[in-house]
């Protein structure tokens, strides 16, 4: 049908079905029956010469079919030549089978040769697996380790919180400690614990730790910090530098805070009280406290005592005696009784040529039992009548 060798190999029968079936498609001869039956002929053929084990059974049956015809042939000879052939039974005549052909080789066959059991071997591929899937194991063990610790970090900086708002300042400091145990870069925790060191403890050494680590975490990108905030933990962080004699780094501290906020009045004061008493620059002293009076103005908030007493002391310096005075007035105001007020106005009514109402001034602060007012007043010629 397929018009190969019985001993065809699968490929020649596999092109000789694809040539016949172009051949004899019967889109090609217009739905012609004859066409058609040859095309299923054709294709039957292949589906039993295209796969291996019917093919072998098809040409099993070939040789049988082949042998069974032999025999037949022999017996029909010997018939023939009178030969005793009386006591053999009559073979009925087999069905003639569709084509014969030689059997197939082993080849052909398709046989399955049985391999030998080899030895298992751990070669570099499975290296690569193994070290793979144990790194994926280490980094789901950090991973959930990390979460974990976060979770417990905010569990107790939230709790923290809530005992600062009580009141409970040592019970707030061991669980921000706790909290920083699990997690050492997170800033809420640490700006928290530096503003109770700060604040409570007085301990700025402690507290300018906190805060440099707290901006040194937002400035990693670990912790994202909102400008005013940063701004606001710039200005502590000057303040603690203040305490600690460190001036050029509190002016760093306060003059950051304030490129990030402008607005925020405690540290243009903050900087005028620093540049006065410590940097001894009274002029740009007096710029930065004169905007944060103004900025406290605005707010409607009275300014704290010390900075007025530092304005009035900026405006003394470069001889402004009648500002200075207005601003020492506006200052006794809020505490008429304030010894260092009271010898700040003494000072200035010395520098103004007023003798007397500086020892008044004096003697007043000496009972308010500022020291510096005392040994003042002891200089005074009314040092005699006492106070």
């Amino acid at each position: 049908m397929l018009g190969v060798l019985p001993t065809a190999s699968a490929e020649a029968i596999k092109q000789a079905y694809r040539r016949l079936a172009n051949q004899l498609h019967p889109d090609k001869h217009g739905g012609d029956p004859r066409h058609e039956e040859q095309f299923k002929a054709v294709a039957t053929a292949y589906r039993t010469l295209g796969d291996p084990g019917r093919r072998a059974q098809y040409d099993f049956q070939l040789q049988h079919a082949t042998r069974q015809a032999e025999a037949q042939r022999r017996a029909t000879a010997e018939a023939a030549a009178g030969g005793p052939s009386v006591y053999k039974m009559p073979t009925p005549a087999p069905a003639p089978p569709l084509r014969t052909r030689p059997p197939a080789g082993a080849r052909e066959r398709h046989y399955q040769q049985r391999t030998s059991r080899q030895r298992v071997r751990f070669n570099r591929q499975d290296f690569w697996l193994v070290a793979i899937i144990v790194g994926l194991i280490f980094l789901f063990g950090i991973s959930a380790k990390i979460v974990m610790d976060r979770v417990a970090a905010g569990t107790s900086y939230q709790e923290a919180r809530r005992a600062f708002a009580q009141g409970q300042w040592d019970a707030a400091y061991g669980l921000l400690d706790e909290s920083l145990t699990f997690r050492d870069d997170y800033a809420p925790a640490l700006r928290l614990r530096g503003q109770l060191a700060q604040d409570i403890r007085h301990d700025y050494a402690a507290a300018r730790a906190d805060y440099e680590a707290a901006l040194l975490a937002a400035a990693d990108g670990q912790n994202t910090l909102p400008t005013p905030e940063a701004a606001r933990l710039l200005y502590r962080l000057g303040r603690c530098q203040a305490q600690l004699h460190q001036p050029q780094e509190a002016e760093t501290s306060f003059s950051r805070a304030l490129r990030l906020d402008s607005a925020l009045a405690e540290a243009h004061l903050a900087r005028g009280e620093n540049r006065l008493l410590d940097l001894r620059s009274p002029r740009p002293a007096l710029a930065d406290l004169h905007r944060g009076h103004q900025q406290y103005a605005r707010r409607g908030q009275p300014v704290p005592l010390g900075y007025l007493q530092a304005e009035g002391a900026a405006l003394a310096h470069l001889a402004r005696y009648a500002e200075a005075r207005a601003v020492y007035f506006q200052a006794l105001e809020s505490q008429p009784e304030d010894g260092r007020t009271l010898f700040l106005l003494g000072r200035l009514a010395q520098q103004m040529g007023d003798t007397t109402s500086a020892c008044a001034f004096f003697q007043r602060g000496g009972k308010a039992g500022y020291s510096y007012a005392v040994v003042a007043a002891e200089k005074c010629p009314q040092a005699a009548a006492g106070f």
